[in-house]
């Protein structure tokens, strides 16, 4: 069966770039009828906070992105402990002794001298007296030792790929302080819970690389990867200073719609163009990871706004009728009033100003040259309710008592009875004005 997970760490909000990991996961195992597991990476007793996690399975219902069942690294410490055992019985795993501040003066002599910062693997040449004299002074971190050869494997992205390990540093998979890290609870996990497909970021390659190794190691294969290009601001640039407004959270309270935030992410920097879609379950039809290209992958909040609009536009009003229940409209007209209003808003908070319209009236905005006209036209209309024949019933005796025609008689009138250049057709807002304008 087919079975992927979202493995987020609890230690902030999510943001739009794991939503992208998030979502493509979800699609694969959806589409295959399979499994998707939300696995919280709480490892980090210090950053992992309740909050986080309740946020993030917040966010993930509000994107209707539901999890098969939800498991936390913090209750699977005695399994990264045994696969911890394993590796020392069967020689693959080592003591180091280097502070942090040794480890990065050792990489920048490397650097200075033209070599890449891999680490020396000095920790091996230590003697079992050495060793104990360093255990006295500090605790070891752990370090899993490379074969040293070529890593492969094919990429549902990137396609074939090939790294030397020799290249890479022996990763440190527990730390001095017994905190166990990603790259062994991650391969200890997937490997458990039988995960078949894992997509991550681009940045994730190395970490693929040598999490084969480790599961080799243990007497594992390994599930199929990809990775996805990462994302970048509209000009190229960075999204790391800026991802704290990029949170899902904020572009929620921003008014942006989920479907249209999904059908961004879900075919952004892919072959496939950005469409409006109305369900999640028309994403994953035409979901196809090979369909994603592996250059960085611009990002615009802006782009959000249009397919808002449209998914507003074509959203039914049994989808609405608690918001629009919220703001008080009558339930007789609430129909109506969500027919009116949908195709001219750009989130749902604008449903509220124009309910303020229609239930209180605007505020009127006339041209002085206009004004004689306005108070002429405003006692021309009776008192609501008014029918849907109202607007043009109005027109029709404005028209005839001012000789006034066309623009110069129908964009004064809206102006008046609006406040508002744009918006429904007035034939159609009349009927849910709920007092008369005034001029």
């Amino acid at each position: 069966m087919t079975t992927t997970r979202f493995a987020p760490s609890p230690t902030g909000y999510i943001h739009i770039g794991n939503l992208r990991t998030a979502l493509m996961n979800y699609m694969i195992a959806r589409k295959a009828g399979g499994t998707f597991i939300l696995r919280l990476d709480d490892t980090d007793p210090e950053r992992s906070k309740q909050e986080y996690a309740d946020a993030i399975q917040e966010d993930l219902e509000w994107l209707g992105l539901t999890w098969d069942r939800v498991e936390r690294q913090s209750d699977r410490l005695d399994r990264y402990m045994a696969a911890a055992d394993s590796l020392r019985d069967k020689g693959r795993f080592y003591e180091g002794f280097e502070t942090p501040v040794e480890l990065d003066l050792k990489r920048k002599k490397q650097l200075n001298m033209g070599k890449p910062p891999v680490y020396d693997r000095a920790a091996l040449a230590l003697s079992e007296d050495e060793k104990a004299a360093l255990r006295a002074e500090r605790s070891p971190h752990w370090r899993f030792k490379l074969d040293q050869e070529r890593i492969n494997w094919t990429d549902g992205v990137l396609g074939d790929i090939s790294i030397d390990a020799a290249s890479v540093s022996d990763p440190v998979l527990i730390r001095g302080d017994g905190q166990v890290l990603y790259t062994l609870a991650s391969v200890v996990d997937d490997t458990d819970m039988g995960v078949t497909h894992v997509v991550r970021g681009s940045d994730h390659v190395t970490n693929t690389a040598t999490q084969i190794q480790i599961m080799a190691a243990l007497g594992h294969g390994h599930p199929e990867f990809a990775h996805h290009s990462l994302l970048t601001g509209p000009q190229g640039e960075a999204l790391s200073k800026r991802l704290g407004t990029l949170a899902l959270r904020d572009l929620r309270a921003a008014g942006v719609e989920p479907m249209a935030l999904l059908s961004l992410m879900a075919r952004l920097g892919s072959s496939q163009p950005v469409e409006m879609h109305l369900s999640l379950d028309e994403l994953i039809d035409g979901f196809d990871i090979s369909n994603f290209g592996s250059a960085p992958t611009k990002f615009d909040a802006d782009d959000l706004k249009p397919l808002t609009a449209r998914a507003l536009a074509a959203m039914p009003f049994d989808k609405m009728a608690d918001d629009i229940a919220a703001l008080g409209v009558p339930g007789d007209i609430a129909p109506q009033f969500w027919e009116v209003v949908k195709g001219n808003i750009a989130t749902r908070g604008e449903m509220a100003d124009w309910w303020s319209l229609m239930r209180d009236g605007a505020s009127a905005t006339v041209a002085e040259e206009d004004a004689a006209f306005i108070t002429e036209a405003f006692g021309l209309l009776p008192e609501p309710p008014y029918g849907p024949d109202a607007w043009a019933t109005w027109t029709s005796a404005v028209k005839e008592a001012t000789g006034r025609k066309g623009r110069g008689l129908f964009m004064p009138l809206r102006h008046a009875v609006t406040g508002r250049s744009h918006g429904p057709e007035m034939a159609e807002l009349m009927p849910l004005l709920q007092t008369k304008p005034q001029a």
